[in-house]
């Protein structure tokens, strides 16, 4: 992961089961964000945030980026892995960030034992906080982070799109496995 600031961002849409992502590309190919649609100035205040003296035009992401997210997205849950990304952030975050990438698909883990996996078993707030400032969602998984009695938790893009995407990945919710959830839009 670099973390270098980037000289140049584009961003790309996608359209997907769960609404269109809007995902920002370094001049390296890596991955710095990814919003849905209706978070977009969410997402680009977090870009003006991290990178302010970068200004972001539209355009076509990297071939193997839009390649791995269509993959992941028609069912393909491990298309993501090894995906380059990059982002800004406190040493801390990158690390909570860091260890997310870690959770497997079709897996979940908890605040506190992600906390645990850090080696910072009294900072479950501060798991939580890092895990929702992550910029970089399904692809850093924060969607995979659940409560302590396995119930959903929030997530940036909303309990819906967190159902779909661990359903997406074959996570049983509530006892009940839900691998085609209705398009969100």
């Amino acid at each position: 992961m670099n973390n270098a600031q980037p000289e140049r961002l584009v961003i790309d849409q996608l359209e997907t089961p769960i609404g269109p992502a809007l995902f920002a590309t370094d001049e390296q190919g890596a991955l710095r964000s990814l919003y849905f649609g209706d978070f977009e100035q969410r997402m680009l205040r977090l870009l003006r945030t991290h990178y302010g003296r970068v200004d972001p035009e539209a355009g076509r992401a990297p071939a193997q980026v839009r390649h791995a997210l269509e993959a992941y997205f028609s069912g393909d849950v491990e298309a993501l892995t090894g995906l380059a990304w990059a982002t800004g952030g406190t040493p801390f975050q990158r690390k909570v960030w860091t260890a997310l990438t870690e959770i497997p698909a079709g897996t979940t883990l908890s605040y506190g034992a992600l906390a645990v996996k850090i080696g910072a078993p009294k900072a479950v707030r501060a798991v939580g906080l890092a895990n929702g400032a992550n910029p970089i969602s399904v692809v850093v998984p924060c969607h995979r982070v659940i409560g302590s009695d396995g119930s959903l938790t929030g997530y940036g893009g909303g309990l819906e799109r967190k159902r779909w995407l661990l359903a997406h990945e074959g996570v049983s919710i509530g006892g009940v496995s839900m691998p085609d959830q209705p398009r969100l839009l």
